[in-house]
């Protein structure tokens, strides 16, 4: 299938960081790491095929689908090498990349993402998308709910929340569940090693899917890596802790400029 022309934003000047967004997210939900990092950086986001702005086209997708997709974006804005942080699917998205196209990447952010499963995990994974198949995606919500935000995030930015749930609701459900699968089924393990960018390894303490054991393997595997877990959050580190996560993706970039 032909790469898809997924719409973008860019703000800012510097060096080129493409930012890659999750599972039923939009390029949107960089906006406060980009508020943070468009001084220094130029940033560009996206919406992943089937979300957004995006054109839809028929699932199933495949990984390298959405690497591909990435490799049209870069290289119709002409952009010789990049920074690339991604955050879950994003974040698998990322590595994938690097590992098909080395030379297009000068550093690696992932962010809040997996690898190193156990049967177990990956089980968790499978369990959540069979609910989904059989109850329905807006009745997993509160599933979701639960993972990705903290209890004192839920009770202080309820709007936030609603917010980044109809995202959830407005995504087509096959492709929510398409990107879904791609996410419980990839396993970065087998390949990590093969990755030359440094890369920084970053998540949330209390991130039950992508949690601190699944990202000290990511660092372990990666040949060039920094583990960052910033203590007390969850899933939604971008909206929750944009602060944190920005501060630690430019001394990051910056030191590998």
């Amino acid at each position: 299938m032909a790469a898809v022309d997924c719409v973008h934003s860019i703000e800012g000047s510097g060096p080129p960081v493409f930012m890659v967004h999750g599972i039923g997210a939009r390029r949107s939900g960089w906006d406060a790491i980009v508020e943070r990092l468009k001084d220094d950086f130029t940033c560009i986001r996206y919406d992943l095929r089937g979300h957004g702005e995006s054109p839809v086209p028929p699932v199933p997708y495949s990984l390298d689908e959405l690497v591909e997709d990435l490799e049209a974006l870069r290289a119709k804005l002409g952009i010789e090498k990049a920074h690339v942080i991604g955050h879950s699917l994003g974040g698998m998205i990322g590595p994938a990349y690097a590992r098909t196209f080395p030379d297009r990447v000068l550093s690696l952010g992932l962010l809040s993402t997996a690898a190193g499963r156990t049967a177990d995990d990956a089980a968790k994974v499978k369990g959540v998308i069979a609910a989904m198949e059989r109850d329905g995606i807006p009745n997993i919500l509160e599933t979701l709910t639960d993972r990705w935000f903290t209890d004192d995030f839920l009770a202080n930015h309820r709007d936030a929340v609603d917010a980044r749930l109809k995202e959830v609701v407005d995504t087509p459900a096959d492709v929510f569940l398409a990107v879904f699968r791609i996410y419980a089924a990839t396993e970065m393990g087998p390949w990590l090693h093969q990755i030359t960018a440094p890369s920084l390894v970053l998540t949330g303490e209390l991130d039950g899917g992508c949690n601190p054991r699944l990202n000290r393997f990511i660092a372990d595997e990666l040949p060039d890596s920094e583990l960052v877990i910033i203590p007390g959050y969850k899933h939604a580190i971008l909206k929750e802790a944009a602060d944190q996560v920005a501060d630690h993706v430019r001394r990051f970039i910056k030191a590998h400029a």
